[in-house]
Parts: structure tokens; sequence; C-alpha cells
């Protein structure tokens, strides 16, 4: 049998790799899946080509997961931005947006700030009263959970994993609800996902599994996933593909991507160009960021705080003076 090398087909001359037959109307060539360098006329001649095939087909896939994990991603999810400003929230959102269970959606502290000083006590998005209960809220998150809301389904997910809203910690419950949410569609039940498999918790541990969740998530946008994918390879010694993944990260936004692509450019493993240019990236994201009331937002609570502080300084200089 005449056999063909593994290189990639020629546009003017579609060939089988292995017997040499031409393509034509009647003669259908199919790609090889994992690495599309080269042509089939069918499955015997691939299984027949697949021991001389399989080494240059490994390398080329490797090549293609790295070209689409490390090419997608770039730009933050649409949960990340604010429905009423619609600019991004700064990283992490937890510090710097509420969530509210009636629409799902997440607000920035400035634009909450702003409903607040407006008189608005209702969801500042979507008018809805705001429970002021445990019991309400699990019931408003439960009737979406219904509808098959993939958002809520995670939520859910997250109450159970942490025991609130009156339920018991239950992780294995958890874990069902993450992997019903992904199948739905979203991109935080594939990050705890990720780590539940990755620590084994409420499921049997699975590292490698762990990683396909997380790289599912990066390559949809999810910065905590894109970081732990850094961090992963920097536990292996590739420092390279470390590096890649926090420019990534740094340039949504992420200041602890900063510090790690600082600290691998004082060890020598990141360059200074490297570098610069994830500071730049991240200076953008961070201008991009700000807002009028978000800025108001973050005075007020700075404030707070001091404030705060300044009551418990008073109340332990009266404790301990008498």
């Amino acid at each position: 049998i005449f056999m063909m090398s593994c290189v990639p087909v020629a546009d003017d001359g579609d060939t089988c790799a292995n017997c040499g037959k031409q393509g034509s109307d009647t003669v259908k060539l199919k790609n090889c899946t994992a690495c599309r360098l080269v042509k089939y006329c069918g499955v015997d001649c691939q299984r027949a080509h697949r021991k001389q095939h399989k080494k240059a087909c490994k390398q080329r896939a490797a090549e293609l997961r790295d070209e689409q994990l490390y090419s997608q991603g770039h730009e933050r999810p649409e949960g990340d931005f604010c429905p009423i400003c619609t600019l991004p929230i700064p990283l992490l959102m937890g510090e710097h947006s509420v969530f509210e269970m009636c629409c799902m959606k997440r607000i920035c502290n400035g634009c909450n700030f702003a409903a607040q000083a407006r008189g608005m006590c209702d969801c500042p998005f979507c008018r809805a009263p705001l429970p002021d209960n445990d019991a309400d809220l699990l019931a408003m998150l439960h009737a979406r959970v219904k509808k098959k809301d993939p958002e809520a389904i995670y939520h859910l997910g997250t109450k159970y994993c942490h025991g609130e809203l009156g339920l018991q910690k239950d992780m294995q419950k958890a874990v069902e609800l993450f992997t019903e949410a992904s199948e739905l569609g979203s991109i935080n039940a594939l990050y705890n996902l990720g780590i539940a498999y990755h620590l084994g918790e409420g499921v049997q541990q699975d590292k490698d599994r762990g990683l396909h969740f997380l790289t599912k998530a990066a390559m949809q946008g999810h910065f905590e996933s894109r970081y732990n994918l850094g961090c992963n390879e920097e536990e292996k010694g590739n420092y390279d593909r470390a590096v890649r993944h926090w420019m990534i990260t740094a340039k949504m936004g992420d200041k602890d991507s900063i510090e790690e692509i600082k600290r691998a450019f004082m060890k020598g493993l990141a360059t200074k160009e490297q570098y610069a240019e994830a500071l730049r990236g991240y200076q953008d994201a961070a201008e991009e960021m700000k807002s009028h009331d978000r800025e108001n937002a973050k005075r007020l609570r700075y404030y707070k705080k001091a404030m705060i502080d300044s009551e418990s300084m008073k109340s332990l200089e009266r404790d301990y003076l008498g």
C-alpha cells in the first residue's frame, strides 16, 4: 500500500493520506478530526494509517487546543457587567456589587448607591420589593429554579455549599446543582465544579476533570478559572504557560495576576515587556470600570468603615479606662 506522509493536504490535490486516492464527487475525503492535518477516504484507511500518523496528530492536536485556550475568553462574560450602567464590575465582584435574587442580576455598588440616594428601596434593576428574611429569599430563588434559570440553579448550589438561607450544608447536593446549571450554560457553575473536583468536595477527587471544567469556564471569560489555570501551570513548572494565563486576567482587571507576573519577572521567569504589557492592560481595565457613582459609593463605604472603627475604638477605650 502506498503510504503518504503526515503533512497538510494541499488545496489543489485532496488525497487520502493512507491509500493516495484522489477526492472526487464519488470519493468523499474527511479530515482527521483531532489534528486536521490529513484526510482519509474511509475509516479503514484511517485505522491503517493510525500508527504512522499518531505522533504528528497528537502534537498538532495539542497545538490546536492551546490555540483555542489562549485565544478565547479574553473578554469578560455578560454577567460581569452591571445591567444598569453597563460597565464591567471591578474585581473581586463580590466586594463591588450586590446580587439581587429577584432578577438574578449583579448590580454594581455605584448604581446601588445611586438608587438608594434617590430613595429607592426596591431592586434597582427590576424594581421588585427586596425580601427581608431568608425564607422569602429562598422562596424567590426556588421560583426561578423551577423555571430552569441556570443562574438560579447555580446560586441555589452555592447556598447548599455554604449552608445559607436556612439550608443545611450539603456539598453533594451543591455539586448536583452546579452540574445542572453548567449544562444549562452557567459559567460560574463550571468554575465551582472545577474547584469541587479539584478538592474532592461533594464528589470523588479528580483533578484532571477539575481542570477540564476550569478550562471550559476560562475559555468563556471566567477570570478566576483562568487565574487558577495559571497557578496550576506554575505548580508544574510551566512558567511560560502560567504567565500567558495571567496576562489575560491582568488585562481583565485582576490585581492578583499583576502581582503574579511581577513576581515572575523578579525571578526572571517573565520578560520586562510582558510585565509592562500586563500593567498597561490592567490600568486600562481599571479605568474602564470607573464611574462617578462608583467613586461616591467607595467614599461612602470608607466613611462608614471609619465611623464603625471610630465607635469600636471609643468602646474599647471606655472598657479599658473604665
